[in-house]
């Protein structure tokens, strides 16, 4: 059955009403990426294989905030070598020349199975035997990438992240296999990369309560929003009957993420966050006002995103938002009142 001329004339004017859009966005890709009042704000890209480089350049994004690593691990049939993780990596700190990348180590295991990897049968995968905790307890694959990494990163800067990290003894104890690797090929010989920072995820509740402590070790932090929301509300993202029921443009998450924020800016510790929060036009827009100045988030949302931050004013969003998170929780719809400012404000969301 064909559809009506009102829904094909709708389709059409919805095409084209995107590719106008898709105009607009590539008319921003060279444009600085600051605030009306002033702020500069970051957009990265998340990225995860070699087919992922070209959108660096093609939609001029300040660099890759999160490369997630366990890609090429999930796309193979055998365990990727040594040799072949250093080519990859080569290849994405060559495509962003002069941007940076933060490489995300291994986060695998939970969700996760690689099909070469014996399973491992668990109630609560999330909240399992994953990413760090795996590493940790098998030294010789997290060893393996770090060095991998650090060869790759030869005579240029090098950014690395540990995942779903609870405490902070675990980052000291992935951080001493850096610097175990680091011994090791400045024994060999290697040339060593010129500067190497190294941070954590903030994901897991129990590190909130740790980030003054973390914050003197690392440095920079990257909120993973998705599981830092998952955990706060004992909510399975995957699971249809719950996952719509918690906001998160609530109270409970956007002052969390306010907290890190102000810890963080107050150490003068570098501060990011990808997840899809930062993906959508209003989620972006709660972050800046909450003092987030570097955003990873997918490709396809950094020129829609950019748009928004390019109209905003930043210092009235905070005045805006400071309030909202003030007052008693559940009183208002935080939501909502974005959704007006941004009307107000001739915001695209």
């Amino acid at each position: 059955m064909r559809p009506s001329q009102e829904i094909e004339a709708a389709f059409a004017e919805r095409v084209r009403f995107r590719a106008r859009r898709q105009a607009q966005y590539l008319a921003l890709r060279d444009r600085p990426c600051v605030t009306k009042d002033g702020q500069k704000v970051e957009l990265m890209i998340n990225a995860g294989l070699a087919i992922d480089l070209p959108h660096v350049d093609d939609t001029g994004s300040a660099g890759i905030g999160l490369f997630r690593t366990e890609l090429q691990f999930m796309v193979g049939q055998s365990l990727p070598r040594t040799s072949d993780q250093l080519a990859l990596y080569r290849t994405v700190l060559d495509a962003a020349g002069s941007k940076p990348v933060t490489f995300r180590t291994l986060d695998i295991g939970g969700d996760k199975a690689l099909p070469y990897m014996e399973a491992v049968i668990e109630e609560n995968p999330a909240l399992g035997w994953r990413a760090i905790r795996l590493g940790l307890d098998r030294p010789g694959l997290l060893r393996g990438q770090i060095r991998a990494l650090l060869r790759a990163g030869g005579g240029r800067a090098l950014r690395v992240m540990f995942p779903m990290i609870s405490e902070v003894a675990e980052f000291d104890a992935a951080k001493a296999l850096v610097e175990r690797e680091l011994t090791y090929l400045r024994q060999h010989g290697h040339t060593l990369p010129e500067r190497i920072d190294i941070g954590t995820m903030v994901e897991v509740p129990a590190l909130l309560y740790q980030l003054d402590e973390l914050l003197k070790k690392v440095d920079f932090i990257s909120v993973g929003s998705n599981d830092l929301f998952q955990f706060l509300f004992a909510v399975d993202r995957g699971n249809a009957k719950v996952s719509e029921r918690f906001d998160t443009m609530s109270a409970p998450i956007l002052r969390v993420l306010r907290e890190i924020a102000r810890k963080s800016n107050a150490a003068k510790k570098s501060l990011s966050l990808c997840g899809e929060m930062a993906s959508k036009p209003i989620g972006a827009l709660a972050l800046i006002a909450m003092g987030y100045r570097s955003l990873s988030l997918s490709a396809t949302a950094l020129g829609p995103v950019k748009a928004m931050v390019i109209d905003l004013d930043a210092k009235k969003a905070e005045a805006m938002l400071g309030p909202l998170l003030d007052a008693p929780a559940g009183s208002i719809s935080i939501r909502q009142k974005l959704t007006e400012f941004a009307e107000a404000e001739g915001l695209a969301l």
